[in-house]
């Protein structure tokens, strides 16, 4: 199997930069190739703009990014950075997504991968998304550190359900088609001066964070994924239709 790990973090000797390590040492411990793609390090532009296109392929006058992404994909001429990431995309066969909270969502510059490397007209149209889309049979799975403890991201927790916090990435990669697995959460990474626990205490919890994962990852690739509905089970105005069972689930 081949194996991409997005980095979204500054350091990368920090905590998360120690779970992409673990992944990169139990991943090839068990013969899959492994490519480490460190948004930081390569200083991945997240703002989608117009100076990223030498010309305006759809209009001199005014800046339509979809248009642009879709003219300039057709063309081949998409950004060189964008080109590079579409590259390891399409070589991979699971993609983690190692990356850390920050205000209720992933780090700016993985937001802004979302939004420059998914490209309209290439990556989705009107009908290539969903159960039809683009990456269908290769995974994702976002492996994800918080602050504070698990207690707090419970459904009556004082942050709130995770199952939310995470809903946006897990339909923008199912909206391209990814077998999206569950999530790999590692709670209680206290930093900024906030402590919920003492020193040796933490040290033996990001130990077990660190092996939880390593555990994980030997059968990672044979998870069922996150269940999500396709077309088939909506309407002409992509609402579940009455004899869905999935309308009748609780919750």
């Amino acid at each position: 199997m081949k194996v991409l790990i997005v980095l979204a973090h500054p350091e990368r000797k920090s905590f998360n930069g120690g779970l992409v390590d673990v992944a990169i040492q139990q991943l090839e411990m068990a013969g899959h190739a492994i490519d480490v793609d460190d948004l930081y390090a390569d200083q991945f532009d997240p703002v989608e703009r117009a100076k990223h296109y030498a010309h305006h392929a759809f209009d001199d006058d005014y800046f339509y990014p979809l248009n642009e992404q879709r003219a300039h994909y057709q063309q081949n001429t998409l950004p060189l950075d964008v080109q590079r990431e579409l590259a390891r995309l399409e070589w991979a066969d699971l993609v983690i997504f190692q990356f850390p909270l920050w205000w209720h969502a992933q780090p700016a510059i993985l937001k802004g991968w979302f939004d420059r490397v998914l490209v309209y007209g290439g990556r989705y149209t009107s009908r290539m998304r969903y159960d039809q889309g683009y990456y269908r049979g290769k995974q994702a799975v976002l492996s994800v550190t918080t602050g504070s403890p698990d207690k707090a991201f419970q459904p009556f927790g004082r942050a709130g359900n995770m199952v939310h916090w995470l809903w946006p990435m897990h339909a923008s990669l199912y909206y391209v088609g990814f077998d999206v697995l569950a999530p790999q959460v590692s709670y209680g990474i206290q930093g900024g001066g906030i402590r919920y626990q003492d020193e040796a205490a933490l040290m033996d919890h990001l130990a077990c964070c660190k092996a939880a994962w390593s555990s994980r990852l030997v059968g990672l690739s044979s998870e069922r994924p996150i269940p999500f509905t396709g077309w088939d089970d909506w309407d002409e105005e992509g609402v579940l239709h009455l004899t869905s069972p999935l309308r009748w689930r609780l919750g």
